[in-house]
């Protein structure tokens, strides 16, 4: 159980910010494909939000917004969006990650069948990170009594 901050205006401020750092870092993961990065920037960042609440209002308000048991199956999650991204490619005659084979399975171009499988590549780095991220924070607080 973490102690939560008894400053009204934290409390207030970081309500109010984190909507707008999760908005932000959906931008981040959507458009990844267009530049280097994207996934584990924006996933960072979803964690930060929901870290940013658990710190200032609490881990038990917090779980409205997060549970605790979500962590670990949205990390399972993401890397299995990844891997299928990957082993579909495979299984359509290319190699891993050779996302110019979807093109065989979804109606666009080779070269927009790239940038569709980054994307789902990088959708899945992003709920893996974020899921990931905030159930260390859990694990390690759940194992800390003086918190």
């Amino acid at each position: 159980m973490t102690r939560k901050i008894d400053n009204p205006v934290v409390s207030l401020v970081s309500r109010l910010i984190s909507p707008f750092i999760m908005l932000y870092a959906l931008y981040v993961i959507f458009h990844g494909h267009y530049s280097p990065g994207g996934g584990f920037q924006g996933g960072t960042m979803l964690a930060a939000a929901v870290l940013l609440l658990r710190l200032s209002v609490g881990s038990e308000i917090s779980q409205l917004q997060f549970r605790k048991s979500w962590g670990t199956r949205l990390g399972a999650v993401g890397v299995l969006i990844y891997f299928s991204t990957g082993f579909l490619c495979l299984l359509l005659g290319g190699k891993f990650l050779d996302y110019k084979y979807l093109a065989k399975i979804l109606p666009v171009s080779e070269v927009m069948a790239r940038s569709w499988g980054i994307l789902f590549v990088e959708i899945g780095v992003g709920v893996a990170v974020m899921g990931l991220l905030v159930s260390i924070y859990d694990d390690l607080l759940e194992g800390n009594p003086n918190a």
